[in-house]
């Protein structure tokens, strides 16, 4: 009689899950996460390395409450405050989304809960104001990608911009005004981002 090598039942487990994944879960491929019941996230490797530290199998297993997305906008056209002015910060009155919480209303910055790969977009507006101006996504107090809207013959005009950037836990991301003012108000503006993996 065969015997099975000493492993635990949660390791034979997993070996079965992964020999019947592609009848159970379709649509995925090598790279995707898995998400099971919501509880665990399997990402496979699929260039493991030659000691993959403990795991023969090549995946690492996190926790799947890990989703992470905010959009939020400017519904009101009010000038800009004595707050905004003296930080530059870009700030939002009207959250739409805001999945596990990170991004604060009140001060416009978001707050990275892990480290990943995030993805941000921006539209800044700027009404009735014939200056240009320079609007950037800002990381930890260094610009990361910029706008520009200078056209002086339109009512309304945006900045608009999108970009990948990689964030360590507790990195903040925030939109600022380097160049320019946004006198005369800045609504319909929207400030979005999400992980979109994590490392």
């Amino acid at each position: 009689m065969t015997m099975l090598p000493d492993c635990g039942l949660h390791t034979i487990t997993l070996a079965l899950l992964l020999l019947i994944g592609p009848l159970v879960v379709r649509g995925q491929n090598d790279t995707e996460p898995i998400v099971l019941e919501g509880k665990c996230l399997v990402v496979c490797d699929s260039t493991p390395s030659s000691e993959p530290a403990g795991n023969a199998l090549g995946m690492s297993v996190r926790s799947g409450t890990g989703r992470v997305a905010f959009s939020a906008t400017r519904q009101t056209n009010h000038e800009p405050t004595d707050m905004s002015n003296r930080t530059m910060i870009i700030y939002f009155d009207q959250i739409l989304v805001n999945v596990g919480g990170h991004f604060d209303q009140e001060s416009s910055i978001f707050l990275a809960p892990r480290r990943g790969v995030y993805s941000f977009n921006f539209h800044v507006v700027k009404a009735y104001n014939r200056q240009t101006i320079q609007v950037s996504l800002m990381l930890n107090g260094w610009p990361m990608i910029s706008a520009f809207a200078g056209d002086q013959d339109v009512t309304r005009e945006a900045a608009t911009n999108a970009g990948l950037v990689i964030m360590e836990r507790g990195d903040k991301a925030y939109l600022k005004l380097e160049r320019g003012n946004l006198m005369g108000g800045w609504k319909y503006s929207t400030f979005s981002g999400f992980l979109v993996f994590p490392l």
